[in-house]
Parts: structure tokens; sequence; C-alpha cells
């Protein structure tokens, strides 16, 4: 960081701690001057800031109850670090270094990387495939560190973090987030290894936060997962929530249960117990003994879209934070993977494009980030993205298998996943169905949202 970044840096930790001390007093004053002051930085656009504007002086709209609601039950270390970690270092400061590196090396250079430190789970769910990698994979503490390390010198301030249960590794995790207190980390988990000492060391480091993996009510959680773990994840919530922990919730949607975890009664669960944001993850048909049987129809993936646009409504009250995997391909100029927005690193060190895509020609323990980037895969990636015009089939996988064929053929690269090899064309084979099927009503979508919609 030069002299000129140090020194902005600095005015804008001061400027957010100062409007932190009011924020108690006047949550809507302090959201808005939080707001202007990023539009000073160009963080937003004229027409997206002028909205948000409106919105935090509306009292009734549901947004303005959720900003409120945050600040007044997330702990204040980690709405400071939240604030400064992932709004200013990963999304200003980073976005300048890796756009310079971006055109210096001609390869994709993502703003977030996903990484596996274990691929070992004290749960093993039916149907999960990362359920029969064991526990004899792991990244080293030191492997994190270099991930990291070497991700900040190339701008990359947020991290995803996965497995297996990655808080098998929670003291390494929280020595990783204390050792790197200027990052952001995102931890998917199942939630049922959080503990009141835990939450104490997340509010410490403050840089913290979770997606807790939940897929429907009790007994369809218990049946899948365990029995009593249904439980456990609600206490978890709980806790978190009485702790001020700043955290969201996981849901792969599928045939069976599209209708359950988008119902108005499930997301009252989830808000109800501290849940601020949602991911919806498609079910992708990933691994040699995948059910294609459990992939949503046509009319349900349709039926997703329109609901989560019902979610993000001003109407929405309460509201939560929801993001669709794969229908918000139409927001981001679809696919991500390959380094373009994300890439991701297994617990056996496999510099994989997407968490979903088992293949790759480098290793982090014999090649550097910046090198495994320009892979013949990711340069693939890079050369044919989007791989859609239509950005409701954003994926090379799931509706354009014939892409991915091409791609890993091509590039020779080698299948990575950690149970047992899964040749492209097995894979593909699962999806060309789902693909033809899902083109028709994809395409009906694009048309109806294209014109208003910027890709």
């Amino acid at each position: 960081m030069g002299l000129k970044d140090f020194a902005e840096r600095k005015v804008v930790d001061t400027f957010v701690k100062h409007e932190l001390t009011k924020l108690e007093k006047d949550p809507q004053g302090t959201f808005i001057n939080l707001m202007g002051y990023a539009k000073k930085m160009n963080v937003f656009e004229d027409e997206t800031f002028n909205k948000a504007i409106m919105v935090a002086k509306d009292d009734n709209n549901g947004w303005t109850k959720y900003g409120i609601d945050i600040a007044k039950n997330i702990d204040r270390n980690i709405l400071y670090k939240t604030l400064m970690n992932f709004g200013y270092e990963a999304s200003l400061y980073g976005s300048k270094i890796r756009e310079k590196y971006r055109e210096e090396w001609g390869t994709n250079l993502p703003w977030t990387i996903l990484f596996d430190p274990t691929s070992a789970c004290n749960l093993h769910c039916i149907g999960c495939w990362a359920a029969e990698y064991g526990d004899k994979l792991n990244l080293s503490f030191e492997e994190m560190d270099s991930i990291v390390q070497q991700g900040k010198d190339m701008g990359i301030y947020f991290y995803l973090v996965t497995g297996g249960e990655p808080l098998v590794r929670k003291d390494d995790l929280i020595k990783l987030a204390d050792k790197h207190n200027d990052c952001c980390f995102h931890i998917f988990t199942n939630g049922t290894l959080i503990d009141k000492a835990f939450c104490e060391e997340v509010k410490r480091v403050g840089n913290m936060n979770f997606a807790v993996s939940l897929e429907g009510y009790e007994d369809d959680n218990d049946f899948r997962r365990g029995k009593g773990v249904y439980k456990r994840v609600i206490d978890a919530m709980k806790l978190m929530k009485e702790e001020g922990i700043l955290f969201g919730n996981a849901v792969c949607y599928t045939s069976k249960n599209v209708d359950t975890v988008t119902s108005d009664e499930f997301l009252k669960l989830l808000i109800d117990n501290g849940s601020k944001l949602i991911w919806y993850f498609h079910y992708m048909p990933v691994g040699k003994d995948a059910v294609v049987d459990l992939l949503p129809t046509p009319e349900q993936r349709k039926y997703m879209v329109r609901r989560i646009e019902e979610l993000r409504s001003k109407d929405a009250d309460p509201a939560i934070l929801a993001f669709d995997f794969q229908n918000d391909g139409r927001l981001i100029n679809g696919c991500i993977a390959g380094g373009k927005d994300y890439m991701h690193i297994n617990a056996n060190g496999d510099v994989e494009p997407c968490v979903f895509i088992h293949y790759s020609s480098a290793n982090i323990r014999d090649t550097s980030i910046k090198d495994a980037l320009a892979q013949p895969l990711f340069m693939a990636y890079k050369e044919n993205q989007p791989f859609n015009k239509n950005h409701f089939r954003p994926c090379p996988m799931l509706e354009n298998p014939e892409v991915l064929r091409k791609m890993v053929k091509e590039t020779g690269a080698k299948s990575t996943d950690l149970i047992a090899a899964e040749d492209v064309e097995e894979l593909c084979s699962k999806c060309d169905h789902y693909a033809e099927h899902w083109k028709q009503t994809a395409d009906e979508l694009w048309d109806e949202y294209k014109p208003v919609k910027k890709a």
C-alpha cells in the first residue's frame, strides 16, 4: 500500500468510526452519511444512490427497518470491520489493484477466492458431494495463510470458506482472520460447532461472518443430516443472534424442496432467529452418484426468478438479503467462475474454476495463484465468457454442457474430484436434458428482463 492509499484508508477509517458513534441514536442519518461518503468515492452511480437515499428516508420501507435492525443488533466491531474490510478494502482499494494486474497479466483475476480448509466434517449428510471425502485432506495453516497473502498482493480482500465443515478448523480460521485483519471471511457452515466461546472470538476479530446450511424444517433436515441436527442449528442461530454475530443461511433448492425453502413461513423462521441474508444455490448433479431427479423443473426455476424479485422489492417486510447463485447471472454478466469474479481451491490444493466444476491442471503446492489463473482451463473460461448471451443460462455445465465438454477436452484438464474421477462426458450428460428443456423458458425470461436489466 502506497502513501496515497495509506492516507486514503486513514481518512475512510476515521470517518467510519466517527459515524458509528452516532449509529445508536440516529441509524438512518448514519446510513445516509455513509452512503453519501461512498458516493463521493464513486461507489454508487447517481440513480442507485438516489434510490438508496429515498429508501433510507422512508420509515415504512422494509429495507429501512432491515438496516435499523442491523444497526441495533450487530456487534459494533463486526459492523466496523464489515464496512472497512468488505466496503473499503475489497470493493474500493482492492478493485484498483485487481484492474491493474488484469491488464498487465491478461488473465482473469477474481473478486473473491473460495477455499476449503479441510475435507473433514462432523456430519455425514445424505446427498452431499463433500460427505464422502473423509478427513484425510487438509490445507495447512501455512497454506491458507499463503492463499490469503497472495490474494492480498493481487487486491483480493474477500474470502469464502467452505469444506467439508470448515469449523472443524475453527482455531486456525480465527488465527487466519486475526492475522489478516484487513480481510473479510464469509464461512459456509453446518452451524453445529458454533458455541459461546467461539462467538466471543468472532466478536474479537470482527472480520468473520457465516452462512448456515438449512434446507427445510426438522423432518427433512434430520432425515438428511442426522437426528437432532435441526435443533442444534436453530440453537446456534439463536446464540449468534444474542451475541450480535452477522450471519445468514445457505439453502440448496431442488425439485423436492423449492416451495418449502422459499415460503413466507420458512423465511420468517430464519429472520426471527437472526438471519440477515440467504444464499440460494441451484442443485448441481456433481459426482458419480448425483441424482438428476433433484434438478428443478423449468417452471420451478422460473418461480425462483419471480420469488427472488419479490424478496428484493421495496414492499419486502420483514426483509432479508436474498441471492440466487444461478439466476443472478443476469445481473453480473453471466458465469463468474474461472477467476472472472471467483475461483475455488479444494482441500487438496487443486485450483478449480468453480466449487461445482472439479477440473484443473494447477495446484497451490507447486504453483502460485497468479500462474494458476493462467492455466489453460482458466484461459478458456476467460476467452469464452459469457458462455451464453442469455444470462439466465450462465453455466458452462448446467445450461451449456457442450461448452464445458469442449473446454476440458481441449485444455487437457484433469478431474480433481476428491472421491472418484468423473469424466467430463459423464458429468455433462447429466445436464443435457436439463439444458435443452430450460432453454425455452430461459429465453422467454431473457426477452422479458433484458430491456430493463443491465447485462
